[in-house]
C-alpha cells in the first residue's frame, strides 16, 4: 500500500506533539496600531499548515495582550480580577480568528475554551482535545486556564502537561535566551541550551515562575525562539537549531 505523505514525512520530525505558544503581540500591526495584521496572521497560520502536513500534532495557546493585557489594565484603575477576565476574552478573539485563517488554508481546527460559551467554542475537554489531535485537527486553547491571576504562559504550560506535548515552543520577537537584555547590551550572550536549574539560578526570563514550575516538574522541555525569522517553526519541530532549548 502507498504511503500517504502525512505519514512519509514523519519520520524527519523530532516532535511529534507540541504546544505552541504565541504572544497576542505578534498579530498588532506595527504600523497602522490595528490589533490584528491579517497579513502577519497568515504568515503565521501558513507555518502552522506546514508543520500539520509533516504529521505534527499542534496545540495553540495564544495570547490576548495586542487587544487587551489584564495587569496593564490595573495602572488604569481596572480591578486585577476583571482586567483578567476581559485579557482572557481577547485571547478568545485571537483564537477565532486563526481557526478562520487555518481553516481557510484547509487546516481542520478547534477552538476550546477555559470559560464556557457554547456558540463560539468548545469547552475544554482533555480527552476530547487529545482526540482531535490524534485524528489531525489543530486544537487552540483559548482563556487562559480560566482563572485570573494566571498568564497565558501558565496556561501553554498546563495544556503542555495535560496533552502529554513533547515540548513547549515559545515563539518570540527575540532569537532565543540571552544572560542579558540584547537589546541594552551588545555583549549579551546567548545560549543554544541551558538546563532548567541554570535558568532559575540565573533568574533568566524563560517564562513566568508559575509556568516554568509546571514545566519543570513534568520535565517539558521549553524552545524559545524567534518567529520571525524564516521557516523558523517548521526547522524547530525538525530538530534544527533554532533557538534556545530548556530542558
Amino acid at each position: 500500500m502507498k504511503k500517504t505523505a502525512r505519514s512519509a514525512t514523519s519520520r524527519k520530525i523530532k516532535y511529534k506533539r507540541i504546544i505552541l505558544k504565541l504572544s497576542g503581540e505578534v498579530l498588532r500591526s506595527a504600523e497602522t496600531g490595528d490589533p490584528i495584521d491579517w497579513n502577519t496572521l497568515e504568515r503565521i497560520c501558513r507555518q502552522i499548515k506546514a508543520i500539520h502536513e509533516l504529521g505534527v500534532e499542534v496545540g495553540i495557546v495564544i495570547g490576548g495582550g495586542n487587544i487587551f493585557r489584564g495587569i496593564s489594565g490595573t495602572s488604569k484603575g481596572v480591578n486585577r480580577t476583571t482586567g483578567d477576565y476581559m485579557g482572557m476574552l481577547a485571547t478568545v478573539i485571537n483564537g477565532l480568528a486563526f481557526m478562520e485563517c487555518l481553516e481557510k488554508m484547509g487546516v481542520v481546527t478547534r477552538v476550546q475554551t477555559s470559560i464556557p460559551m457554547d456558540q463560539v467554542a468548545e469547552p475544554f475537554i482533555l480527552r476530547r482535545a487529545i482526540r482531535h489531535l490524534e485524528r489531525g485537527r489543530v486544537v487552540i486553547f483559548v482563556a487562559g486556564t480560566g482563572n485570573p491571576y494566571f498568564s497565558t504562559d501558565t496556561a501553554a504550560a498546563l495544556r503542555a502537561s495535560e496533552i502529554g506535548a513533547q515540548v513547549l515552543m515559545k515563539a518570540t520577537k527575540v532569537d532565543g535566551v540571552y544572560d542579558k537584555d540584547p537589546a541594552r547590551h551588545k555583549d549579551a550572550k546567548r545560549y543554544e541550551t541551558l538546563s532548567y536549574i541554570d535558568a532559575l539560578k540565573q533568574r533568566l526570563n524563560v517564562l513566568d515562575s508559575t509556568a516554568f514550575s509546571l514545566c519543570l516538574d513534568n520535565n517539558i522541555p521549553i524552545l524559545v525562539f524567534d518567529l520571525n525569522a524564516r521557516s523558523a517553526i517548521e526547522r524547530a519541530v525538525c530538530g534544527g537549531k533554532v533557538g534556545t532549548l530548556v530542558s
